[in-house]
This record gives structure tokens, C-alpha cells and sequence, in this order.
């Protein structure tokens, strides 16, 4: 038995996009203009997206492109589920591995007070590659616990008009 395939818009303005192509993903990438994000899910534009960040322009987003990266992270913070993915370890930040005349603290603090302020995860990945599957595991998560809700809520509700009638009342 195969796992259902998700189907996951990518920004289509990302310059290096994740191409979710290794068959443990079954994942079908389709491009988009996305209002959040780098990466949703398909039919469900307004509840999860996952921003990806490498780290040179995570540094960038918490110094000189701040302002913009605040409208993003409140963007994130009106849907269900909203990540940072960063293709960096923490130890990254914290130690300075990167170009640019932020210090290592304030990075690190930006990226707590982002957290707490805007109850955003931020995952510090590592790498690339554990990056493409940090966004794809968070996004197959969400997916999984939508499915869940929406069945409790058919089971509560039935799945059709005939119990009500027939009518359509809304």
C-alpha cells in the first residue's frame, strides 16, 4: 500500500526550491504566487505555510530586512500552523557563521522574541536536505491532524443534506 501523494505549491518565486522528490516525500510540487510562505499545501492556502530560510538570509531578515520579515512572520501568525524552517544549526547563529555585522546575541535573541511574539517555530534544520524534510514533515504533519478534525467533524455531523432535511441552508 502506498502513502497518499500531498500536494505541496511552492513559492515560485524561490530561487532554490525544495523539489520533494525523494519517494519517501510522495509529494506532487506545483508552483504558485504565494501571499505566506515559501511552501503550502494544496486547498489549504489560508491554514499552513513554512517559510524557508538559509542562513546568510535569515541574518539579513532579523538586520537590514527586518521591517519585511515582521510582515511575513505576521502574515504566518493568522494562519493555523506557520514554521521558519533555517538551513543552519543553531550553533550557527550563535557562533557567528555568517556574514554580516549582526552580533551572534541579537541574532539569537531576535529569533526567541520572533518565537514568543509571534508563537512561530523556528527549526534550525542543519542542512539543506534535512531542511527540505523538516518542511515537508511539518507540512505532512498539519496535513494529518486536518484530516482528523475534518473526520471528526463528518462523523458528528453526518455526511450529507438528508439528515436535515435535504435541504441546503447556507
Amino acid at each position: 500500500m502506498t502513502a497518499a501523494m500531498m500536494t505541496i505549491v511552492a513559492d515560485s518565486r524561490e530561487q532554490r526550491p525544495y523539489a520533494f522528490a525523494h519517494e519517501k516525500y510522495a509529494a506532487i510540487v506545483q508552483p504558485g504566487t504565494l501571499t505566506v510562505g515559501d511552501y503550502l499545501l494544496a486547498g489549504l492556502i489560508d491554514k499552513v505555510a513554512v517559510e524557508r530560510k538559509e542562513l546568510g538570509d535569515l541574518v539579513a531578515c532579523l538586520g537590514r530586512e527586518r521591517e519585511r520579515f515582521v510582515r511575513e512572520l505576521q502574515r504566518g501568525v493568522a494562519l493555523d500552523a506557520f514554521a521558519v524552517v533555517v538551513e543552519a544549526s543553531w550553533a550557527d547563529l550563535a557562533q557567528g557563521n555568517y556574514k554580516s555585522a549582526l552580533k551572534p546575541h541579537a541574532a539569537c535573541q531576535s529569533v526567541l522574541a520572533f518565537t514568543a511574539r509571534y508563537r512561530t517555530p523556528f527549526i534550525f534544520a542543519g542542512s539543506r536536505t534535512a531542511g527540505e524534510y523538516a518542511a515537508w514533515g511539518f507540512l505532512k504533519q498539519y496535513l494529518g491532524e486536518a484530516k482528523k478534525r475534518w473526520a471528526s467533524i463528518v462523523k458528528a455531523h453526518g455526511q450529507g443534506q438528508a439528515e436535515y432535511g435535504g435541504e441546503d441552508h447556507g
